[in-house]
């Protein structure tokens, strides 16, 4: 179901099912449901027309969320991974300056400046067509680095490029310079930038094809204020709760096995059962418990569902063995400080 609203799609999205994610470049096969509260936030900010910080300790879905908005409503995806050396431009388009210093030492000289230009994942999602046909005048720019959903939610319309919000997903942003949030906002706040040696329009969007831009932080680094204020910002954790943390963790070893074999990826056999994902849950809470206690990371959902696999893979149609061999495997998957707290 979705929402009309200024002229906009908002798509409603579901807390009752599933949402299967197609693998794409090295993203997995995966599958994910929406609670209430990011629900409501993916829509809120949508509706704002600011982006949605999404804060969480690792492991806890936070990329994940942004795979599945963009799954469940059929838009294209697209992403990017922040580190120390990112800079503001480098979401927005590159420039083959190598490529060019090359060409100047060929017989054929120096292209047209426009033509060492490859948008990059801002632009994309600001003006898609528009990335598209510069991406195709660009020299030796190859495959274009990201691609049209192949099929949306059986209630959501077509995705089109000149009428529908892509989802950015710009990750791990607390890796960044400070300087880089802070310019990352003016451009999404102007709704376009320039392009050094680009079009001589502006690369832009409208209010009502703004793309919903979601970004993570592992809390390695604070955040500028100002960043703060500009962002909608929503919490991913795993249940306090102790039983609602194993009910929560079970059911989603379940759901993320039956993936797998459906789609054949492991075979039948390669399972664990009820009783065994409920063991590798306990194991993986007393873990949490222990870091928790000693200032030490914390495993999270990623792990658990890495100890699941090995189990299943390792020991296919062995329930007894699979909770025999628990207690070695945990301590590769669940245990990842060093002893005394490094």
């Amino acid at each position: 179901m979705t929402t009309l609203l200024s002229d906009t799609l908002i798509p409603d999205y579901a807390t009752d099912r599933d949402i299967e994610i197609e693998a794409d470049g090295t993203w997995p096969l995966s599958i994910h449901r929406f609670d209430a509260v990011t629900a409501a936030a993916l829509r809120a900010a949508e509706a704002a027309g600011r982006p949605l910080l999404v804060r969480g300790a690792p492991g806890v879905g936070k990329s994940q969320t942004a795979r599945a908005a963009a799954a469940f409503a059929g838009r294209p995806f697209l992403s990017l991974v922040i580190d120390g050396r990112t800079e503001a431009d480098d979401l927005k388009w590159r420039f083959d300056a190598v490529g060019r210093l090359g060409d100047a030492a060929s017989p054929g000289g120096v292209k047209p400046a426009l033509r060492y230009v490859r948008p990059q994942a801002l632009w994309w999602a600001y003006d898609w067509a528009g990335a598209q046909a510069q991406w195709a005048q660009a020299l030796d720019a190859g495959p274009p680095p990201f691609t049209l959903p192949t099929a949306a939610a059986a209630d959501t319309p077509p995705w089109q490029a000149a009428s529908g919000r892509a989802v950015l997903l710009i990750d791990e942003i607390d890796k960044a310079d400070p300087d880089l949030p802070n310019a990352l906002l003016e451009v999404l706040a102007n709704n376009g930038f320039t392009v050094p040696h680009g079009p001589a329009a502006p690369v832009r969007c409208s209010d009502a094809t703004r793309p919903l831009v979601l970004i993570t932080t592992n809390e390695e680094r604070e955040l500028p204020q100002a960043f703060l204020r500009r962002c909608l910002v929503v919490m991913l954790e795993l249940p306090a709760d102790p039983q609602a943390l194993l009910d929560h963790l079970v059911q989603m070893g379940e759901r993320h096995q039956q993936l797998l074999i459906r789609r054949r990826q492991r075979k039948p056999a390669e399972r664990c059962t009820p009783p065994v994902l409920r063991a590798a849950a306990e194991q993986l809470a007393e873990a949490r418990a222990n870091a928790a206690a000693a200032g030490e990371y914390l495993p999270g959902t990623a792990e658990y569902l890495d100890l699941v696999r090995a189990l299943a893979t390792l020991y296919p149609r062995d329930a007894k063995e699979q909770l025999q061999q628990l207690g070695v495997l945990k301590q590769f998957a669940l245990h990842k400080s060093l002893p005394g707290g490094g």
